[in-house]
């Protein structure tokens, strides 16, 4: 069975590139390009985990986040968040924020899907 993936960055060549790989190894994979229409596909067709970025315009990855953790149908969502900046103080903004687990910019795509197929299951929650 292909889980299903939210992606949600405002760069659309990253996008495209992660959809392509993921695709290519049996992720199911929707796409955002901002937080608001992120918050919007969760809410139609329910993921099984958000990868977001956190710099956007509008609603940044950190309040997908903590939005989507006081919403009972997502509180358990698992959110990974992607940055520019892996400092401490961001980090713990995520953290605090509710996200599972982080990606640096730049990253391997295969960095991203082990993380999605981790030992432990990170992506296995609703759905």
């Amino acid at each position: 069975m292909r889980r299903r993936v939210l992606l949600v960055d405002d760069d659309p060549v990253l996008l495209e590139v992660l959809s392509t790989v993921l695709d290519l190894e049996e992720f199911e994979v929707t796409t955002a390009l901002d937080g608001r229409e992120a918050l919007e596909r969760v809410a139609q067709e329910l993921p099984q985990v958000v990868v977001c970025d956190v710099a956007m315009a509008g609603i940044d990855g950190f309040e997908v986040c903590r939005r989507l953790r006081r919403d009972p149908a997502t509180e358990q969502l698992p959110v990974v968040l992607l940055t520019a900046h892996g400092g401490p103080d961001e980090h713990r903004a995520g953290l605090e924020a509710g996200c599972d687990a982080f990606l640096t910019k730049p990253f391997s795509p295969l960095e991203l899907i082990e993380l999605l197929r981790s030992a432990g299951d990170p992506v296995s929650g609703p759905g």
